[in-house]
């Protein structure tokens, strides 16, 4: 295989540019380059980058991602760390949802209490002006 960037984020779905950061950030490896300077990519830029795809659409952070990839050139080694990662992004998973219900939850009563009439009675407009009229903590 020996791949052009184009194709390698045809095969993959990952953006040019974005395989171009990967390559600047570390996560991916500079590839060998032509006697025209263009990048070629084999199975092996394939495979990770496909990783690296399907961790970032399941939230990882990149340094996340970047110690998972590690740990994976030592096939043997204990999956501890891969599992504790895995716990804390989880973990931060929940919290965001806990802060999205208490949001839709405070959207929800704005709403509900909106009279449908004048904005200067609009019971939507008076609680994003002044937080108090709030019920919960609702701050990102």
């Amino acid at each position: 295989m020996n791949l052009p960037i184009g194709e390698l984020a045809k095969r993959t779905a990952v953006k040019v540019p974005t395989i171009r950061f990967y390559e600047q950030i570390g996560l991916l490896s500079a590839p060998p380059r032509t006697e025209g300077n263009q990048r070629r990519y084999g199975k092996a830029e394939v495979d990770r980058l496909n990783f690296i795809r399907h961790a970032r659409e399941l939230g990882f952070e990149v340094d996340d991602i970047r110690q998972l990839l590690t740990m994976t050139a030592e096939p043997q080694a204990s999956c501890h760390q891969a599992d504790s990662i895995a716990r804390n992004h989880l973990a931060e998973i929940e919290r965001r949802i806990a802060s999205l219900e208490a949001l839709k939850g405070e959207l929800s009563r704005m709403i509900a209490e909106c009279g449908h009439g004048h904005i200067c009675d609009c019971r939507i407009i008076e609680a994003l002006a002044d937080h108090s009229l709030c019920t919960g903590d609702h701050a990102g």
